[in-house]
């Protein structure tokens, strides 16, 4: 029986991130991942993948749609979407799941493949469906993410009602495309299909796109989508969802007109959001409680119940988010090496890869208001904008939110090209605690997107935005 300073479970992003940190910082480290291949649901079927099927899906809607615009004329233009599946595979998520095993080898990581399980709050077994291996170690981190949740009565046959895993490696690009769920995985594969030609209709029970983001730059967002062809139904609860050969019909009502309706498409994504993977763990047999949600519990230092077993990621409370379990799993290493880390929840951004891009850090209008916080705010268009005219990428604003007597930046809600990339700067101006004229005076290169950022902080402050 080996034995080890940190074993974790788990090889996503949070997983393989905090192996790293802990053998950086000396700790005989052990990573146990149960696939044949490392980087979790991230690397394999989640994050990666949907950004390379974003990416040639835009380039796609672009030379058919937007090339002419520019001068460039394309004629037969034809998509060849096994060739769009393959590369994702062969020449995006390999590579990167390589360079993983590369990371794990280059920092003396032992890895384990096999379903880790607890006999006890010491021992992790290894279960490889061939042979049974046994390690003990001093700590132990939980990073075994989450898996796509589903509706009561609705059946995931991973044929034709499908999760995000089957969506990123179909055979064949949907004729009509049902999606249930607009949050932000819906959105993304959504759009995804929709801009290589399929009919796609989103089925949300809320009352708008991606609630818990800004609703001015989730609005932005919508109208751009539906400039593509999508189509909503919101306030409406799904009733039921029905194979009947290559047909899915899905039964639906709506909550507001109290009227049932029907879809009928060749598939159905269902992307009710994820639950956290936590099957089959033995967390009993190690003494780690869960919550009603089926979370791990844990305290402000991540340890569960058990003091030297700790959890991180999907399975534990917060966004499900790989950069914030990556955080959490450097947060960890660091812990047990002593030192004092810190992570500031409220600084962790959140994206949506379509196209806009949606970005956001801190707080909404809305939560603010809650809050009793007064502030103000300034908003700036990708239109008042001459680097996003000349790239054609108008659709979108910027809006900051700022403390009305301090000026301290408190919330920073973008909708537009490159914002997924622009948000690090609003990240990084609220770690120090900026206001917003603090940004307004940083010069910005001209021209750049970045300076819609500058100028919605100008109109933050004192109304100065100087292009509109």
């Amino acid at each position: 029986m080996s034995s080890y300073d940190v074993v974790v479970i788990g090889s996503g992003p949070g997983g393989y991130v905090g192996a790293i940190r802990c053998a950086q910082l000396g700790f005989k480290t052990a990573l146990i991942e149960k696939y044949s291949t490392l980087g979790g649901t991230c690397l394999n079927v989640g994050c990666i993948p949907s950004k390379a099927l974003l990416d040639s899906s835009e380039r796609y809607f672009n030379t058919v749609h937007t090339h002419a615009d520019h001068g460039i004329n394309v004629k037969d233009v034809k998509l060849d979407f096994s060739t769009m599946i393959k590369r994702v595979q062969e020449k995006v998520v390999k590579p990167t799941t390589d360079g993983v095993n590369f990371l794990m080898k280059k920092n003396k990581i032992d890895v384990l493949h096999g379903h880790g399980s607890f006999g006890d709050a010491n021992t992790v077994e290894v279960d490889d469906g061939k042979k049974k291996t046994q390690v003990t170690a001093k700590n132990i981190i939980i990073a075994t993410g989450s898996k796509p949740n589903s509706l009561p009565g609705v059946e995931i046959d991973k044929k034709r009602v499908i999760s995000s895993t089957e969506a990123l490696v179909l055979k064949e690009v949907p004729k009509h495309l049902v999606v249930i769920g607009g949050g932000v995985i819906g959105l993304e594969l959504g759009s995804v299909y929709c801009r290589l030609g399929s009919k796609v209709t989103v089925v949300e029970y809320m009352d708008r796109l991606v609630p818990t983001m800004d609703k001015d730059a989730i609005k932005e967002l919508q109208k751009a989508l539906k400039k593509e062809g999508m189509n909503f139904h919101f306030q409406s609860a799904v009733q039921s969802v029905e194979t009947l050969g290559k047909d899915v019909i899905v039964k639906a009502k709506d909550l507001k007109k109290d009227e049932e309706f029907i879809l009928k498409g060749d598939y159905c994504l269902v992307s009710v959001g994820r639950k956290p993977y936590t099957d089959k763990l033995g967390l009993d047999k190690a003494g780690v409680k869960v919550d009603e949600r089926g979370r791990i519990e844990t305290n402000d230092h991540l340890q569960t119940s058990q003091s030297h077993i700790y959890a991180i990621g999907d399975v534990v409370k917060g966004a499900m988010l790989a950069h914030k379990a990556e955080e959490e799993g450097v947060y960890v290493a660091e812990l047990l090496a002593g030192q004092k880390p810190h992570i500031d929840y409220n600084l962790i951004p959140g994206v949506v890869y379509t196209h806009p891009e949606v970005a956001a850090v801190g707080k909404t209008e809305d939560e603010l208001k809650e809050s009793g916080v007064s502030y103000k705010k300034g908003v700036f268009s990708y239109k008042a904008s001459g680097r996003a005219r000349a790239s054609a990428e108008v659709f979108g604003m910027i809006k900051v939110l700022a403390d009305e007597k301090t000026d301290e930046i408190l919330g920073v809600h973008m909708c537009g090209a490159r914002t997924a990339d622009m948000i690090a700067e609003a990240v990084l101006a609220m770690e120090y605690r900026a206001s917003a004229e603090d940004v307004a005076r940083t010069c910005h290169a001209h021209p750049t997107y970045t300076e819609i950022f500058k100028e919605a902080c100008l109109a933050a402050t004192d109304n100065r935005a100087l292009h509109s």
